[in-house]
């Protein structure tokens, strides 16, 4: 097996990572952001108020693509283990 194959297999591992991470963080991004204009807005400086909802909505997108991420990570390794004979044989 060439080397090529693995390098492949280490950039898809990272993006699925990349993606995976990205499916938790971009809702608590968006909410982060949301809750520091209102801050902004009514001057409030209060540094828990921006912890919960951030907190709540990455347990909801956890919760909620839970079943998808778990998909995704088990075609990859299918995928790694289709390739086991081939890069010992």
């Amino acid at each position: 097996m060439e080397p090529e194959v693995f390098v492949d297999i280490v950039r898809e591992a990272l993006g699925l990572v990349a993606l995976l991470v990205s499916a938790s963080i971009i809702p608590s991004l968006c909410v982060g952001l949301v809750v520091s204009i209102f801050q902004a807005a009514t001057s409030i400086n209060e540094q828990t108020l921006s912890f919960l909802p951030r907190l709540l909505v990455t347990v909801g997108a956890l919760m909620f693509g839970s079943h998808w991420g778990l998909e995704k990570i088990m075609a990859f390794f299918r995928t790694i283990v289709d390739l086991i004979p081939q890069a010992v044989g």
